[in-house]
């Protein structure tokens, strides 16, 4: 009964991004998501963290990729799409973070965050921007990286690409940055898209 309970909840076609997301979003997960605009990139930014929020857990906005002139704009653009910034950050809830820059730090610090939240059973949402073009190199070693670390613990981790950016990868290297992903989501004007990576099927 439990069962089908839920899958009749995820069928359900819900008309808000934070609905849609709430059904698609497991624990743990690593999903890249890819937005038309910086508008669209924040609005996934605050869907994902109000559906973090509901499930309880301590969510991390990392501001290393996106080059805002103070945090104020970036609770700015948070909060116009519904999320509590400054409630949750008074709660202890939610922090803005700097990304280290070594890939090493990085990991070992959501360990160590990861460490921290077992005991009290909370999941570890964190979200990464990158708005402007990257090394590719560097971006497959950071997203492998965050792999490993998801499989470890509850980890939540996304990281929004603007399109304008992905449009200048090579075709091999996004499916590649796909592929090491458990899932994409691609919001623009025109729609929302989902998808899930599946393991290869057995012979």
């Amino acid at each position: 009964r439990e069962a089908l309970e839920r899958f009749l909840q995820r069928s359900e076609r819900s008309q808000t991004l934070v609905g849609r997301l709430r059904y698609f979003l497991e624990v743990p997960d690593n999903v890249l998501a890819i937005a038309q605009n910086r508008e669209m990139m924040h609005r996934l930014d605050a869907a994902f963290f109000r559906v973090g929020e509901a499930q309880g857990g301590r969510l991390i906005k990392y501001v290393g990729g996106e080059a805002w002139d103070s945090l104020d704009d970036a609770r700015t653009d948070l909060e116009q799409y519904g999320f509590e910034v400054g409630r949750l950050e008074e709660e202890g809830r939610f922090r803005f973070a700097v990304e280290p820059d070594r890939q090493g730090e990085l990991t070992e610090e959501l360990r160590r965050l990861l460490s921290e939240e077992t005991d009290g059973g909370r999941s570890v949402w964190v979200s990464f921007n990158w708005a402007e073009q990257i090394d590719l190199d560097v971006a497959l070693k950071h997203q492998e990286a965050l792999q490993e670390v998801v499989k470890e613990g509850e980890l939540v981790a996304k990281t929004a690409v603007l399109e304008e950016v992905v449009d200048e990868w090579p075709g091999k290297m996004l499916r590649r940055a796909q592929v090491l992903h458990s899932g994409t989501i691609w919001l623009s004007e025109s729609g929302l898209a989902l998808s899930r990576v599946a393991p290869p099927p057995s012979s």
